[in-house]
């Protein structure tokens, strides 16, 4: 019996089967014609739907294994990284042991983009990618879920709401991961449910108390099951946030009435954005494994934070929201001004506070 069956990612030989579901939904193909073909024949649906599947039938058609997917991904991420990036960079990579499992926790900036730029790394270093967490909340689409699960990603239930019913979505995925990592499958989650929409990263014991309940089960010590998932941080730092009017949008909202309800679509379009908008430089930072001796959820998350704070990699974005701009050149102060122009004014101290959060935070 296949006790994962309804969170795991889809295996070999169900990938020509999910190929087929992707190609046959209206919906996906439609937004692909909508980003790939000229406007007026976008809206010809019953020109541009042929023609679109044509096309992915051509160059997807003969994907059948998970692998193959992974390659045809990392094609698109190449070109994705060329586009709407001036570099990326990475450190502490020569640090990991390729043939050893980790469990990735990373701040989270963009949606899709975080653990693709991790992928991006590990892949570039000749180490196996990682199974990614993706909560039941961005799958409301079905194309969506055949995306993520056909590209090695896990379901997080958030939709759970009941005692009971959140106990054993919790317990089940607690055990998920640890299972993936005794098979040799590295993990990445972000430290917290939900994007740093303010700048601030830090990380939710609730997310420790969830990884430690497959612990319990066990029957472990708290700081023994924390040292067997070798947590590895991991810091990712764009020049140019994604997403950062939209972010600022919802902040302001909250702050002007208490709380902010998503629009239909609304994290298909953030997808959407965080992978076309310019990112500037984006710099991927990894840990080294948590071996310290830690008792409870809130001192790991701790932790955590600290070694993702530290391994942060300031911008020139990062200096001059914070009015340290002595050793910045013109040209980026040039360039960050001309981004400034676009956010609109009750917007735009949401948007420096944003960028100027981890510099303040680190105490340069």
């Amino acid at each position: 019996m296949d006790k994962y069956a309804d969170i795991r990612p889809y295996n070999d030989d169900e990938v020509a089967q999910a190929m087929d579901r992707l190609l046959s939904d209206n919906q996906f193909i439609d937004v692909i014609a909508k980003y790939n073909l000229p406007a007026w024949l976008s809206r010809w649906t019953t020109l541009a739907r042929p023609l679109v599947r044509m096309k992915l039938n051509h160059k997807w058609g003969a994907l059948n294994t998970v692998e193959d997917v992974q390659l045809e991904v990392a094609h698109y991420l190449q070109m994705l990284i060329h586009k709407t990036t001036s570099k990326v960079t990475y450190s502490g990579l020569d640090s990991l042991d390729h043939d050893t499992s980790y469990l990735f926790i990373s701040n989270h900036r963009d949606i899709v983009l975080d653990p693709a730029l991790v992928n991006w790394g590990l892949y570039q270093n000749k180490m196996r990618t990682v199974r990614i967490a993706i909560g039941d909340n961005l799958l409301q689409v079905p194309y969506i879920t055949e995306l993520m699960r056909l590209n090695k990603s896990f379901i997080v239930k958030r939709s759970a709401k009941a005692p009971k019913e959140m106990l054993k979505a919790l317990t089940q995925l607690s055990s998920y991961i640890y299972d993936s990592l005794q098979e040799g499958n590295s993990i990445w989650i972000a430290q917290k449910e939900g994007r740093a929409k303010d700048g601030v990263d830090q990380t939710d014991p609730a997310l420790i108390k969830m990884l430690q309940l497959n612990g319990r089960k066990l029957k472990l010590p708290f700081a023994d099951y924390a040292k067997q998932l070798k947590i590895v941080p991991v810091a990712i730092s764009y020049q140019y946030e994604p997403c950062a009017i939209s972010k600022a949008k919802e902040l302001f909202h909250k702050k002007q009435y208490g709380e902010y309800i998503k629009a239909e679509g609304e994290d298909i379009a953030s997808i959407i954005e965080g992978f076309s908008s310019d990112k500037g430089h984006v710099h991927v930072a990894f840990g080294t494994p948590i071996s310290a001796d830690v008792d409870t959820p809130e001192a790991l998350a701790s932790i955590i934070d600290e070694r993702i704070l530290s391994l942060y990699h300031l911008h020139p974005t990062n200096h001059l929201a914070a009015g340290d701009d002595l050793q910045i050149s013109a040209e980026d102060k040039e360039d960050f001004i001309t981004k400034l122009e676009q956010v609109p004014e009750d917007l735009k101290q949401l948007v420096l506070s944003m960028y100027a959060e981890p510099f303040r935070r680190k105490g340069v």
